[in-house]
């Protein structure tokens, strides 16, 4: 069976505590879907660097909420133009991300009103090329979490101003800005809908697909919420984290994987002393144990392959193998 559950707030903070919470703590033996709205937002992914993906003074100037997310990937910008939606449900014997299986009822549901999407790329969803959904999962202990936005009627301006694009993905995807590469559902849409007609209309669509039955947040459940959120949504730590105090930077795009940028301290003798993962990219392990294998190894091949033998890079980094990893490091 699968539950519905619409969030009370528009607080991003509060709203990705609410995520973890119904994955977390809610019963296990059904599947979720949820639809929810944010206030002004940059939701950053789990791995990175928050302060490189934002334009801190548009942010601040704008009092734009900045939170971190559970999931991999890279920043969105979130307005209450944009619907946000998220399946909780069992991954069964899948291992890898499937984001087809969780976006084709949405591609589905906007063809009902005539709008030609489309799945496009390892994560996105797209109208005449235009990328008008970002999607990315989490994944713990047999449960997948998959979320993706929704740009009805979204503040484009807002969003090239927001998020700082990196060189390194305006050429790997051949982009002159990121308003040239994202669009608006709205235009696509003959009747002159509003963004609260689109959130009824594609609630009414999955209702009707999935047989939804309506779950009510009890007040045990809001205050759990409202606790998780001042525990780690509402922190510092969480959203930004300690700017790396690294002296070598790589970073390389990995097909199947996404970015992977790598910061790292190494003394004078040669071993690395401090070392942290940053990117878009997708990945079940914690980069940190990984990162824990390497403190103390010299930034040598030989003495790298015999700390990470046996490890499942591919773990820890989607798509990437021991080879890869190593190159990285040492080019």
């Amino acid at each position: 069976m699968m539950y519905y559950i619409e969030s009370p707030s528009n607080d991003p903070h509060f709203n990705l505590a609410l995520e973890q919470y119904v994955f977390d703590q809610l019963d296990q033996t059904h599947d979720y879907f949820m639809l929810w709205q944010n206030d002004n937002a940059i939701i950053v992914g789990k791995h990175q660097n928050t302060l490189a993906e934002i334009n801190a003074a548009y942010v601040k100037e704008h009092n734009i909420h900045v939170v971190r997310r559970l999931s991999g990937g890279g920043a969105v910008y979130h307005d209450m133009g944009n619907i946000n939606f998220t399946f909780i449900a069992d991954t069964g014997d899948a291992s890898k991300f499937d984001f087809s299986t969780f976006c084709r009822p949405v591609v589905k549901a906007l063809h009902s009103i005539g709008v030609p999407a489309e799945i496009n790329g390892r994560n996105d969803m797209t109208l005449d090329g235009k990328k008008f959904s970002g999607n990315s999962q989490y994944m713990k202990h047999g449960r997948v979490m998959h979320h993706g936005t929704l740009m009805f009627h979204s503040d484009l301006e807002v969003v090239s101003q927001a998020l700082a694009v990196s060189k390194d993905k305006i050429e790997s995807k051949g982009l002159k800005s990121v308003r040239s590469r994202v669009t608006n559902i709205k235009p696509y849409v003959q009747e002159d809908i509003t963004t609260a007609d689109f959130f009824r209309i594609l609630r009414e669509f999955m209702f009707e697909e999935y047989q939804l039955q309506p779950y009510v947040l009890t007040e045990e459940d809001l205050a759990a919420v409202r606790e998780l959120q001042h525990q780690v949504y509402d922190q510092w730590e969480w959203n930004f984290g300690r700017s790396p105090a690294c002296q070598i930077q790589k970073e390389r795009r990995v097909e199947g994987c996404g970015k992977l940028e790598i910061h790292m301290d190494v003394a004078r003798g040669g071993d690395i002393t401090a070392l942290s993962f940053y990117g878009d990219y997708f990945g079940n392990g914690d980069g940190q144990e990984l990162a824990g294998r390497l403190i103390g190894v010299p930034l040598e091949e030989s003495a790298l392959r015999a700390a990470l033998e046996g490890v499942d890079i591919g773990h820890y980094f989607n798509a990437m193998d021991l080879d890869t990893f190593l190159s990285i490091l040492l080019q």
